[in-house]
């Protein structure tokens, strides 16, 4: 049994509740991993069981944690104590961090889940050599976190890195948030693949999307690939001239369309305010792991 020495870490998503325990904090081979559903469509009180009901589960193989770091979807806010910004809506207003402790009777250390990709790509992925990484998730939703010499920044309000909710086009599509045409509203997947469905009247995959525009026999995919490289191009380099990081890190299943490693950092590169542009922008490392391993990093 490991107890005192081991790193735990919760990713609280919108479909599943991962848990890892790691043995140290430059570990990647896990004492544990565990994964249950979220079943967030059955409200705040239901998800903060299954909470609970995953670290039981994982107790009984690496004894009881001491401390455990969670990633969610959404921030803490510091005036509150309470969850904002959830794309998981029945999360918002609630006093999560608060709730678990009680729940636990440990130390609860909370933080957006991109924060925790950034994180854990910062310290044990592919921006381990870079002091300053911005790291990108752009999944179901679209979101950042920002890592200085191994830390996350978290800001005054609990919102820095927050990148997906900048307007890229305030006459764009509505975005759950409230505004139109917040960036997550371009870039993320089911919004690439809607707009897809409506040029073409067919519903595919992103990859399958990608795939048919590679092939050069379907005009609606490559207008889809086209808009994505576009919006990524504009929306990076805006962070890039803000912040100017040393790398940018892409996570979420949007990160595994190729042509952003070519055809997007090139876009990048046109409005980026430097004579030699130099967009380092990287393919995440740890894949699905980078989430619940930066979850851990908040303890370690």
């Amino acid at each position: 049994m490991t107890t005192a020495q081991s790193i735990w870490g919760i990713d609280l998503g919108g479909t599943k509740i991962e848990g890892v325990v790691l043995p140290a904090a430059d570990a990647t081979e896990p004492v544990c991993r565990l994964r249950l559903p979220t079943e967030a469509a059955k409200g705040y009180e239901h998800i903060r069981r299954q909470i609970n009901r995953l670290v039981e589960d994982m107790a009984r193989i690496a004894g009881r944690p001491g401390a455990i770091g969670i990633g969610t979807p959404g921030v803490l806010d510091p005036e509150t104590g309470c969850l904002k910004n959830s794309n998981t809506t029945c999360l918002i207003d609630k006093p999560l961090q608060t709730d678990l402790q009680n729940d636990l009777g440990v130390d609860i250390t909370l933080a957006n889940d991109a924060n925790c990709f950034a994180l854990a790509e910062a310290r044990l992925g592919a921006g381990r050599e870079a002091s300053t990484v911005f790291g990108i998730i752009m999944g179901t939703g679209v979101g950042g976190g920002v890592v200085v010499d191994g830390h996350a920044l978290y800001g005054a309000q609990g919102i820095a890195g927050e990148w997906g909710h900048n307007i890229l086009d305030p006459a764009g599509p509505s975005c759950y948030c409230g505004r139109n045409g917040c960036v997550e509203t371009f870039l993320a997947g089911p919004r690439l693949e809607r707009f897809y469905q409506d040029l073409s009247g067919q519903s595919r995959t992103l990859a399958e999307i990608f795939t048919r525009h590679q092939q050069g026999q379907d005009p609606d995919a490559t207008k889809t690939i086209e808009r994505l490289i576009g919006c990524f191009g504009r929306s990076v380099a805006v962070l890039i001239n803000i912040l100017d990081p040393h790398a940018v890190v892409l996570g979420g299943g949007v990160s595994n369309v190729d042509a952003l490693y070519s055809e997007g950092v090139r876009e990048v590169e046109r409005w980026i305010f430097n004579d030699v542009p130099q967009a380092r922008i990287l393919k995440n490392q740890l894949g699905d792991s980078a989430g619940v391993f930066g979850a851990a990093m908040l303890v370690a």
